[in-house]
């Protein structure tokens, strides 16, 4: 069976400043513009660099993980953790990146020795497991971060997918809707979050956005509901016939867009 990428989130303290490092709106450690004074004898305009801005070895290293660059990355974190929970978190996730499982996982259990209640690298040791296909093992670390931190929704779509690798529906279903109901865009942006690729065969995929469509539409949110949908029909979802009789998509029945992706037969991924 064909395969494709699958995304897991591995949680990140420093996302936004990832995003903003790659949008090009971190100062560099070099002056970007001068300034002027008037000089008082001649009444003439003289240029005065602003001083240059000084970039920590954290910003530094967030700064490679934008540009990917997750050596350089992992370097600077590693050499500058001195017993830091985040920069050892941060220094295996740069691992993590490199699909380096081994040495992230490392990483990850010397935060939490530096820090036992740091969820962030108790839900990344737990993706270190669903790597490796250990998946009740992945659950309980996401259980253990829940408990720590019970509003992450990333956290929550994890278990989801741990349950669902288990072919644990019930359970599976009852965290994507928690997931959702926390962060109704956790699906939408959890990219740009960092991601493990997981290797998942296409029809599981497919069985998943069936799920994750119901969900949506369970909650109302149609414009997901029906792009699911989609991906659901394109990753060679077989059981279209549940699209028509799950009262979970009553509401959409009459959309044109539903009405066409039932009449469709979009090309299997």
């Amino acid at each position: 069976m064909a395969t494709s990428s699958w995304l897991l989130v591995i949680s990140l303290a420093a996302t936004q400043l990832f995003l903003k490092a790659a949008d090009g709106q971190v100062a560099s450690s070099t002056p970007q513009s001068v300034g002027f004074i008037n000089a008082s004898d001649t009444g003439v305009q003289q240029a005065v660099p602003k001083p240059a801005v000084v970039l920590s070895p954290e910003t530094r290293g967030d700064i490679f993980m934008a540009e990917k660059r997750y050596r350089e990355a992992a370097e600077i974190y590693r050499e500058n953790a001195k017993g830091s929970a985040v920069m050892l978190n941060k220094t295996g996730i740069a691992y993590h990146q490199m699909l380096e499982l081994d040495i992230a996982e490392k990483f990850y259990r010397q935060a939490l020795r530096v820090d036992p209640k740091y969820s962030e690298a108790v839900n990344n040791l737990g993706t270190i497991y669903y790597a490796k296909k250990s998946y009740r093992r992945a659950i309980s670390q996401y259980k253990k971060a829940l408990r720590i931190n019970p509003q992450s929704g990333s956290v929550w779509s994890n278990l989801a997918m741990g349950y669902f690798s288990r072919n644990d529906m019930p359970h599976a279903q009852e965290a994507l809707q928690t997931a959702l109901t926390l962060d109704p865009e956790v699906f939408e942006h959890r990219s740009t979050q960092g991601v493990l690729l997981q290797e998942r065969s296409v029809g599981e995929r497919g069985k998943f956005h069936f799920y994750l469509a119901q969900t949506y539409a369970k909650a109302g949110r149609n414009d997901l509901a029906l792009q699911y949908i989609r991906k659901a029909l394109e990753e060679g979802f077989k059981e279209r016939k549940k699209f028509q009789e799950d009262p979970a998509f009553a509401a959409l029945k009459d959309l044109p867009e539903f009405k066409e992706l039932m009449a469709s037969e979009p090309r299997v991924l």
